[in-house]
This record gives structure tokens, sequence and C-alpha cells, in this order.
């Protein structure tokens, strides 16, 4: 047999090969990020402090919320979503939302980065901050709602969340050493 007839066989062989391989991995969504497999997850160090925090929080989509709760296993009420996911980095912060806003850098909210907070006023005519969210990237950010719903993204445009918007800013350091840490349990 010839070399031209083996190449035109084994054409349709390699394409099937690679067409069975190409089914195995999940579609691309613009703008849905997916889960990086464990084996790929980078650390802090390579990502930056405030992308960990923010896949943090995005791991507790779904906990239910309970005012209080500060873990998985108990659930979440906005603040102690905002508490767990910085521990998990050994960042020490305040435990409610206002006095997270107190603690926080001042951020623009042009020049939000994934990790930063953002912050709500949610009771009406109240200068008071009541609410914090974990911005994620492309305008969204994720929180815990409300008792009887779970922890969730929502988007900074949706007009509810558009109307009571207070500000945004960032408790974890900008750069290696800077920011509150959790001291060590060992001595």
């Amino acid at each position: 047999m010839s070399q031209g007839r083996q190449r035109h066989r084994s054409l349709p062989l390699a394409l099937a090969v690679l067409t069975l391989l190409a089914s195995g991995c999940t579609p691309f969504h613009p703008g849905v990020p997916s889960a990086p497999a464990a084996s790929e997850q980078s650390s802090a160090s390579q990502q930056g402090v405030g992308a960990v925090i923010a896949q943090q929080a995005l791991a507790q989509v779904g906990a239910p919320y309970r005012y209080g709760g500060a873990d998985p296993a108990r659930g979440f009420d906005c603040s102690g979503l905002v508490s767990y996911a910085h521990a998990l980095e050994g960042i020490s912060v305040p435990r409610t939302a206002a006095a997270q806003f107190a603690a926080a850098r001042k951020v623009d909210p042009d020049a939000l980065r994934a990790g930063d907070l953002v912050f709500f006023r949610l009771v009406p005519g109240s200068r008071e901050v009541t609410h914090v969210g974990i911005y994620t990237g492309q305008r969204r950010f994720v929180h815990a709602p409300q008792t009887g719903r779970n922890v969730g993204e929502a988007s900074l445009d949706e007009p509810y969340y558009r109307e009571r918007f207070a500000g945004a800013g960032r408790l974890f350091p900008d750069g290696p050493g800077a920011g509150p840490r959790l001291q060590s349990s060992s001595r």
C-alpha cells in the first residue's frame, strides 16, 4: 500500500480520536468562571491574595444563610463569609459589615479587584452599612443575602444593589507582609 493511501486512511482515525478527546472537555462559556482542577489551582502568591479570597467565597455558593454564622458547617451571614474567606488566607478582619467598612482601605469602584469588598446600606434612610459582599470580577460579587436564601452571586448592576451601594474597600494586603494577620496558635 502506498504512503498516500496510508495517510488518507489514518486521517479519519486521527479525527475520531481528537473528537473523542474533545468531547470530554468542559465547554467554554464566556464570562462564566470555570473551576480549575485541584492540581491546577494556583497559590495566593501566584494569583494574588484577593483572587484566592474570591475563590474561597465562591466555593461557599449554596451554603445556607445563618445569622452570626462564619463557617460552612453552620452557614454564613454576610460578614461571616468575609471573615471566613479572609481567615483561610491568614488575614484577621473585624466581624461586622459596619466594622469591616470602617477598617477597609477605600477602593474606587472603577478599580475593583477580585477579593475587594462591596458594602451596602440596606436599611432605607440609614447611614449605617449593614451588608457586605466579596467582589469576584465583571461587576459581580458573592454574598450571604438573608434568612431563607443561600450564599450566592449578584451583580452590582442590579437596581436593588446599585441604589444601596455604600462603597468598596480592601482588607487584604497589597503586597507581601502587609496588612493584619492572624496570630498562630502554636508558640
